[in-house]
């Protein structure tokens, strides 16, 4: 039987029709959406990989070290295979029994190598590779090997442990051009962007993994210098010193670390940012070492309380100077404790990690205008910046006090006296400290919690220097006549290390 179509009422007929033409407009509107909002990632990125591959190598590197305890050796395996924690184990167990006795008959204790696999990429075709210095370490023997298997033996141009850059050289065959691969403007990275690394985890070289930028200024606290690119690509170990591609075949990133509670990827892994690696890369292959600017400051975050306490207008930023180096550029130029860097060179500091990048990436002998915020007015300063040393220990800067008088009083949540010949001996006080000690803390007081402790001294309240406790007591009491929610104390160690602190009033 063949069905026969129901009569549809004129009404029935203008609900069909306006149904269909809803249906219609929801196709229009869903096409007329931006392209990115339906973009469901590249289809392929063969073609991209094929193009940059030959550019990324593998790094060998090995070094002589002394034999274990014991008198046997572990077999040679390089670090980042995937039997090395096995063999490692096994070895510790069965061959390290007997600590450093050797018996009869047991092999003469000998120097043995120890190798690392890393990755690297060449970034000029006249045998120019970078790689992390950690992957090198203090190696004596350094092999490149290039995608095609072949391998070139190379040299240190130069290296850097605050960045964990390297930088080495190697002599091409003259019938095997190389392939470099140029830098991009890891600036322009946004969180989202597709991303692929190339490298050498577990040893497997060649290996091609994907995934986006997922965050940008990292900071891990590996160094004074950080600013990672946080990536899900897949990075594993030997995969550090790889390169991190954007979609038009550049370099924005270094691969560098992994968070990691099991050792392999999770999807977090850091990337240092080419545009903090490239002025590292150039002054390394230029010098053989890093000339850094140094600008002679000790210097602190600015939170919400301390910025109220400072009266810093818009809020929490900048980074507050706690020690000015009595040698350094700073106290030359007029830079004071208790000033706010908000701006350097041009720059921005948003925040106190900022600035040692800043600076250390600014020429040495270079003069620039460093504005600061100091006690609620911005003021330019200009600093000629010297040449930052490994080994320089900022001197901090004294604070001329009045003389002390013994009394104690309670403010804050602190018992506090001025400083006597007694207090000096008993909490061994730096000869030229002079302020205010604390002699208690109330254990349930905002004070507590900032990690402040008897024996310490406080210097100034509210930027105006103290010497007796009514000092403190009376700075208090006008701060909260003039409305302020906290107040900025300057403590100082026994030895003479400052910081600011900043307590609540309310």
């Amino acid at each position: 039987m063949v069905p026969v179509p129901a009569r549809r009422s004129p009404a029935r007929q203008r609900v069909r029709s306006a149904v269909a033409a809803l249906a219609v407009a929801a196709c229009v509107s869903s096409a007329s959406l931006p392209q990115a909002a339906l973009a469901k990632g590249p289809e392929s990125l063969a073609e991209l990989a094929e193009q940059v591959t030959s550019a990324v190598v593998n790094i060998s590197a090995s070094t002589t070290v002394e034999p274990r305890a014991s008198g046997r050796t572990m077999p040679q395996l390089p670090q980042g295979t995937p039997f090395e924690d096995l063999f490692e184990e096994f070895f510790n167990k069965r061959g390290g029994r007997g600590g450093g006795d050797r018996s009869e008959g047991d092999t003469p204790r000998q120097p043995r190598k120890s190798n690392s696999l890393g990755s690297g990429f060449i970034i000029d075709a006249s045998g120019i590779v970078v790689t992390n210095a950690h992957v090198i370490g203090d190696a004596n023997d350094i092999q490149v090997i290039l995608s095609d298997g072949s391998k070139l033996k190379a040299e240190i141009i130069g290296k850097d442990s605050k960045i964990d850059l390297a930088v080495l050289r190697v002599k091409p065959e003259a019938d095997k051009p190389l392939r470099a691969v140029p830098f991009g403007d890891s600036d322009k990275m946004r969180p989202g962007d597709w991303v692929i690394a190339i490298g050498n985890p577990f040893g497997l070289g060649g290996s091609v993994s994907a995934g986006i930028v997922s965050a940008r200024g990292r900071n891990i606290e590996s160094g004074p210098y950080d600013n990672y690119i946080q990536t899900d690509a897949a990075i594993n170990k030997g995969n550090s010193g790889g390169p991190l591609f954007n979609m038009n075949g550049e370099v924005i990133g270094i691969n560098t670390a992994i968070l990691s509670p099991t050792g392999g990827s999770v999807g977090i892994g850091f990337a240092v940012p080419s545009g903090t690696a490239s002025p590292v890369i150039d002054q390394l292959r230029e010098f053989g070492e890093v000339r850094r600017g140094w600008l002679g400051v000790r210097i602190q975050n600015v939170d919400d309380a301390t910025a109220d306490a400072l009266g810093l207008k818009g809020g929490a930023r900048g980074a507050l100077i706690a020690g000015v180096d009595e040698k350094g550029p700073a106290k030359a130029s007029g830079l004071e404790v208790g000033d706010v860097i908000t701006k350097f060179n041009g720059t921005t500091v948003k925040s106190s990690s900022d600035l040692p990048r800043i600076v250390a990436a600014t020429p040495v002998g270079k003069t620039v205008d460093v504005v600061v915020v100091r006690k609620g007015q911005e003021n330019s300063k200009a600093v000629t910046l010297g040449r930052l040393e490994d080994n320089e220990k900022p001197q901090l800067a004294n604070v001329r006090q009045p003389e002390a008088e013994s009394a104690t009083r309670q403010a804050l949540g602190l018992n506090l006296s001025g400083i006597t010949d007694e207090l000096r001996r008993k909490h061994s006080l730096k000869d030229s400290l002079k302020g205010v000690v604390v002699t208690r803390v109330d254990p349930n007081s905002t004070a507590a919690d900032k990690q402040i402790k008897p024996g310490e001294v406080i210097v100034e309240v509210g930027q105006e220097a103290v010497s007796t406790p009514a000092d403190v007591t009376k700075r208090v009491d006008a701060l909260k006549k003039e409305g302020r929610k906290s107040v900025l104390l300057l403590v100082a160690s026994a030895a003479g290390d400052v910081r600011f602190v900043a307590i609540g009033l309310e």
